[in-house]
């Protein structure tokens, strides 16, 4: 059997697992609930262009602020939790259509993982303030790569569809760290693309590095969030039921699309994400400084 063979394997029983999972911790909270329309067409809209490789974090996130459809501490859980069987969808078509050298692909989606479990386990537990904070600056993050893939500023990359030596050694920190800061909503897809053209490979190499980073590193985070009930339940069953079949309209159908003036679009969005997020958390620390000195 080959490597592939055995990744694509394990993604469709990583996904089952997680499936059975949160199915038991819903049952066992007794916290099911009906996603709204709104909650279904987030699932849609952002999954669609995730296939695409837009990414969906960004702007679920803006989407979320936008209907005020999630608490601010729970967008993160959110996030993760709802995406993760799109993004296998995601993951189990472009491992199959796109070559990629194995141990390149496995070593940088055991960066991802490794990243994400650790980042989610602070996440899960950090306040509220923080984590408007944390997503205030992955968004405004977020914005700046988008401007610096409309303005093609971003490196073009090379042919290569593996590492070696030094670079596969430093696609492996940076990957890390990549997954750690997926946790805080940041997403993976745009700066996995940046990363994988700096290091010379070919620029579609990132897809299934990239969604298979993220396939593997999700129900792991996730799990995480879960189980600390760090997650709106609600909003993330949305952005399952309809994201899987946002992810196979895109990935099938549709295939591609001119994406440059939809990234304008997000990189709008998700500045007002930001903007609201970091004025979210201002507006609370000076409210609760406020009755602080009304109590001395």
């Amino acid at each position: 059997m080959s490597v592939v063979a055995i990744i694509l394997a394990l993604l469709w029983i990583i996904g089952a697992i997680f499936a059975v999972f949160w199915a038991v911790e819903v049952w066992r909270r007794k916290e099911f609930a009906w996603p709204s329309p709104v909650g279904l067409g987030i699932g849609f809209l952002t999954d669609f262009f995730d296939t695409l490789g837009i990414g969906s974090f960004a702007p679920t996130t803006s989407l979320f602020k936008f209907f005020k459809l999630v608490p601010d501490e729970k967008i993160p859980g959110t996030l993760n939790a709802g995406h993760t069987l799109p993004t296998i969808t995601e993951a189990l078509i472009y491992i199959t259509v796109i070559g990629v050298d194995p141990l390149t692909l496995v070593l940088l989606i055991a960066a991802s993982v490794a990243g994400g479990w650790l980042g989610a386990g602070f996440v899960a537990r950090w306040p509220r303030r923080y984590v408007q904070i944390g997503m205030g600056g992955a968004l405004a993050v977020a914005a700046l790569i988008f401007v610096m893939t409309n303005l093609h500023l971003i490196p073009g990359g090379g042919d290569a569809l593996g590492l070696s030596g030094v670079l596969l050694v430093a696609g492996i920190i940076a990957n890390f760290a990549l997954g750690a800061l997926m946790t805080i909503g940041i997403g993976l897809y745009a700066p996995a693309l940046i990363l994988i053209s700096l290091l010379g490979m070919n620029p579609r190499a990132a897809f299934p590095i990239m969604m298979g980073s993220c396939a593997f590193l999700m129900p792991v985070a996730s799990a995480r969030f879960v189980r600390f009930d760090a997650y709106q339940f609600k909003a993330a069953i949305g952005l399952t039921l309809a994201g899987i079949p946002g992810v196979l309209i895109a990935a099938y159908i549709v295939k591609s699309l001119p994406l440059n003036a939809v990234r304008w679009l997000v990189v709008v969005v998700v500045l007002y994400a930001a903007f609201t997020m970091l004025r979210s958390a201002y507006v609370e620390r000076a409210e609760s400084s406020a009755a602080l000195s009304s109590q001395a």
